[in-house]
């Protein structure tokens, strides 16, 4: 599906260094890594927001649809649900069926404003579906909500990922529960410039808590 190879890229100091890896259908990565090390501008570079990144350091990125939940929802503020989703090219049948496939059934005709911080993501996330996308991007999804909340989107997100086994993800989060439920494979991002210090797949018998612990003590890498 895609085929990563960053170089490396500068702001005011490295930020990412050299990260080499490939992506597949089905899919599921955890990307974890300290705060501020990179893994938004990862997810950046990936998606093709980051202009400074040459569209060679990712391959097949042409042939990929990608739908992003940003750690904002970025709903347009003054237009309903039903024209967010019509923006990105969901007709009136596909919208109903969208948002009645993330629990907003009936929620077409609110403003973003009307809705909780759950919900507006949740919103956000029929507008990532409405692209149809062969590779899903996820960044925080469950930031300052409750843990019911975060759940109720943890869930909602794992039967979607079921309901479509070849949409590949790629989630950033801190919490080592996310990718043990989540992942099918786990990135670490660590160091400076940032590089992937772990990518490898998670198996059962590995205890992510552990192998956490090591990676971000330096101790052992990919």
């Amino acid at each position: 599906m895609l085929e990563l190879r960053i170089a490396g890229r500068n702001f005011a100091q490295p930020v990412l260094g050299e990260v080499f890896a490939h992506i597949a259908s089905g899919d599921r990565i955890c990307l974890l890594g300290p705060s501020g090390i990179g893994k938004t501008t990862l997810l950046n570079a990936i998606a093709g927001l980051d202009k400074t990144v040459p569209e060679d350091a990712v391959v097949g990125r042409d042939r990929v649809r990608v739908g992003y939940l940003f750690q904002e929802h970025r709903l347009l503020p003054w237009r309903s649900l039903r024209q967010n989703l019509a923006i990105v090219g969901a007709t009136d049948d596909e919208i109903c069926r969208l948002l009645a496939s993330v629990g907003l059934e009936g929620y077409a005709d609110h403003l973003p404003d009307q809705l909780s911080l759950g919900m507006a993501r949740r919103a956000a996330l029929a507008r990532c579906l409405a692209v149809k996308p062969d590779l899903l991007l996820l960044d925080e999804p469950f930031a300052s909500l409750d843990p019911v909340r975060a759940k109720e989107l943890k869930d909602l997100i794992l039967a979607l990922l079921e309901q479509f086994p070849g949409m590949a993800m790629i989630c950033v989060t801190h919490d080592v529960v996310d990718a043990t439920e989540m992942a099918n494979r786990l990135w670490y991002l660590d160091g400076q410039p940032a590089s992937l210090q772990w990518d490898g797949p998670v198996e059962k018998e590995i205890k992510l808590d552990t192998l956490l612990q090591k990676l971000r003590a330096g101790d052992i890498t990919a």
